[in-house]
């Protein structure tokens, strides 16, 4: 049905959808490596992931898929790391392992690494930037391979067979910072992607926290602008299960709903063009809520979603934090 709303949506494009063929050799690749796919509405979808921002639909997943459900903060940091650096994130890392939480990161040299491996005993989540089988880097293919069979997992929204790109990377920062209640930055220079990841962590709403450094040693930079802006100072493991405590209501929650309700589409009549111009007509370039249109409208809530389903397929709707909603700048 995708194409179809999608040019209800007014798409000047028409998507393609792949074929049965080609889903059943991407579900052989999986099986082979010993891997499994999770749809949002699935039990199996990380819980943390469906209240993020954008989250992806469907994610593969290796290993095992119970460390989802444990409270998570993430580790990130410089790829070129100091040994002191490294001491640290493995510190830590074993730290949150030992008090209940998984350990999320993203297989980079360096701090990554460390995360992982401190983490390793008590459940560690690799996100990877391309596919499953195509670890990244070389050299963590081992590591790859003993967190999947030590009770962690290793996810990906991108297809089997994906090479990672640069512009690849950003968007795994997003899922690691989405599947944390908190990021810690142990090293990071000024310009890195371990502050792209802080700043969608705090664009979230979750907790950022930063470890010191020197102000000679470049490495520093980043953590410590974070904590000039405001991050959690981190010295000891202590610093960071203070602050994710109270936290942990709010993740056991999440891991007991399965199924979100959605709504109800067989019980609502069909979208008309007007309908579609009556919502069309309600939104601009400033984000609003969905409730908000709801009201205002006075449609139907699943006739609601639906057009802006077919809006978002023909990309005339960008979707902000808060679930808010507003048309791209070429309709505003």
């Amino acid at each position: 049905m995708l194409p179809e709303l999608a040019l209800s949506g007014g798409a000047t494009r028409v998507l393609k959808v792949p074929s049965a063929a080609e889903v059943e050799r991407e579900l052989d690749l999986a099986a082979k490596a010993g891997a499994s796919f999770a749809a949002i509405g699935e039990a199996g979808y990380p819980p943390m992931l469906k209240r993020m921002d954008h989250p992806p639909p469907i994610v593969a997943v290796k290993g095992e898929p119970a460390v989802f459900r444990l409270p998570a903060a993430a580790i990130v940091g410089a790829r070129n790391a100091s040994l002191a650096g490294i001491k640290m994130a493995r510190i830590l890392a074993n730290g949150l392992g030992q008090s209940g939480y998984a350990v999320i990161s993203g297989l980079a040299r360096g701090i990554d690494t460390a995360a992982h491996q401190g983490g390793l005993s008590t459940g560690t989540v690799a996100v990877l930037a391309g596919g499953l089988d195509r670890p990244y880097p070389p050299e963590n293919i081992g590591l790859s391979e003993e967190i999947a069979a030590s009770g962690g997992a290793l996810i990906s929204e991108m297809p089997f067979g994906w090479e990672p790109r640069a512009v690849d990377f950003p968007r795994r920062n997003r899922l690691i910072a989405g599947l944390s209640l908190g990021l810690v930055v142990v090293e990071a220079a000024q310009r890195s992607g371990s502050l792209i990841s802080a700043r969608l962590a705090g664009e979230m709403g979750r907790l950022v926290f930063a470890v010191p450094g020197s102000p000679l040693d470049p490495r520093a930079g980043g953590a410590n602008g974070l904590l000039k802006d405001g991050a959690i100072l981190v010295t000891e493991i202590a610093d960071i299960l203070r602050e994710l405590a109270p936290l942990h209501g709010a993740s056991a929650d999440l891991t007991r709903q399965t199924l979100d309700e959605p709504p109800d589409f067989m019980a609502s009549p069909t979208a008309s063009d007007s309908d579609r111009a009556r919502i069309i007509e309600a939104l601009g370039p400033t984000p609003v809520g969905i409730d908000e249109l709801i009201r205002h409208t006075g449609q139907h809530p699943a006739q609601v979603f639906m057009i802006l389903l077919e809006l978002d397929l023909a990309g005339r709707l960008e979707r902000h934090s808060g679930g808010a909603v507003s048309l791209t700048g070429a309709d505003g």
